[in-house]
């Protein structure tokens, strides 16, 4: 019974070799020799299940018309088998493909039953997992109940009910019903990844029509400024090259300030913000398979230059705890805090690496001098602390009151 395309296959580790936890790939075929390796491993560990009917042909007790038979129907089994549970839980198959495998399985299963033994009634478990693998609830069900009565009535021709239900019948039942949820799972799960796709696209989209609208907004006016007035020093120019050089040093002036307005918007764009580290952060733990508890809001109202050093904070932090920590877990905290010496906000990140042995002291590199430097001008302050729990880095930024003439985040 393989387990379809959502069993848990590994990912490469993300710098440094160190090891990470398994990502659990979900609905997608293997893309790495490695996976595709763990993904026959899966799949030879169910198929043992078929060492009753493989045994059975090799013990010699059939004639040879009927082993070279019994092998060619058993090899057909399992590739329609696995046909059908691996391949159509990531890629659907048609309606009528999957019904016309479906009773091929079952006919294969019965006729192999019957003629060759008791043996061979493993099969019809391997027609209930498919069966819960490939209908919708209401029919796997029915199918299942189905094929289940058709192996018990058949057993109990050949052999004695007692071996029968607890050995086929239970487990027709139990793995049927459980690939449902798989089946389930595993839908969910590429609705889910596709959903995240068309939500990333709209955003993209809609950036691209907030540059587009600011753009034109900037520029617009502008160039239409420009076009005229160098129309109209074009016609004066023969006649009254005094105007004309007037209408010229006003086209200087208003290129001059299109240009200022097109790089003030584009350092807009620039600018670091919270909320964007805060969901960089949460995605790229994520994709190296570490476990990120990430705040998903920021404070209103903080000013530009703080909330900007805070973020280069965070996008720090976070590629530290990727690259050097080995860590499993990392919490990201945001929050006000009161001291003797007034108000802060704090952001800690914590992560639960340890070093590895015989590895030096961490030491605080360029990166935590630059970030140290960066929160010296707003006032703040940074703390590393590297315990046996983990590394845990710490920065903090005085609350003012009232930041009248500090313009605040307005948000994109």
């Amino acid at each position: 019974m393989a387990v379809p395309e959502g069993h848990p296959e590994g990912v490469s580790p993300v710098n440094q070799g160190h090891s990470r936890a398994p990502a659990v790939r979900i609905g997608l075929s293997p893309e790495t020799r490695r996976q595709v390796w763990q993904k026959l491993m899966w799949v030879g560990v169910w198929l043992a299940f078929m060492s009753a009917p493989i045994g059975d042909l090799l013990d010699g007790s059939h004639t040879t018309v009927a082993t070279v038979l019994g092998w060619i129907g058993l090899v057909g089994f399992v590739t329609v088998y696995l046909a059908l549970v691996l391949r159509h839980t990531a890629r659907p198959m048609t309606t009528a493909t999957v019904y016309s495998l479906l009773a091929l399985l079952a006919a294969v299963a019965l006729a192999l039953s019957l003629t060759l033994g008791s043996s061979w009634l493993v099969l019809f478990v391997y027609v209930s997992v498919s069966c819960g693998a490939t209908l919708s609830l209401a029919l796997a069900t029915w199918a299942i109940l189905v094929t289940t009565a058709t192996m018990t009535v058949i057993g109990t021709q050949v052999a004695h009910v007692g071996d029968v239900v607890p050995g086929l019948a239970i487990p027709a039942l139990l793995g049927g019903f459980a690939m449902t949820g798989v089946r389930h799972l595993i839908r969910t799960s590429v609705e889910l990844r596709e959903a995240r796709a068309t939500v990333a696209q709209l955003a993209t989209n809609e950036e691209r029509l907030r540059m587009a609208r600011d753009l034109h907004d900037l520029l617009g006016h502008s160039l239409s400024l420009i076009t005229l007035k160098s129309e109209l020093a074009g016609r004066m120019l023969p006649d009254h090259p005094d105007q004309a050089a007037k209408e010229v040093a006003d086209i200087e002036q208003v290129g001059r300030q299109a240009l200022a307005d097109v790089r003030a918007a584009v350092s807009g764009y620039r600018r670091m913000t919270l909320p964007a580290e805060l969901a960089g952060a949460r995605t790229v733990l994520n994709a190296a398979g570490i476990q990120a508890d990430v705040p998903t809001e920021a404070p209103e109202g903080l000013p530009a230059a703080e909330e900007e050093v805070l973020a280069w904070v965070l996008r720090e932090a976070a590629t530290n705890v990727v690259r050097h920590s080995g860590a499993r877990h990392c919490t990201v905290t945001l929050e006000a805090c009161q001291t003797l010496d007034g108000r802060f906000l704090e952001l800690r990140v914590q992560d639960d690496g340890k070093p590895r042995p015989g590895a030096p002291a961490p030491d605080p590199g360029h990166g935590l001098t630059g970030l140290r430097e960066r929160l010296e001008k707003v006032s703040g302050v940074l703390e590393a602390d590297a315990g046996r729990k983990g590394f845990t880095l710490t920065a903090r930024i005085p609350l003012i009151p009232d930041a009248s003439g500090i313009p605040l985040v307005s948000g994109p």
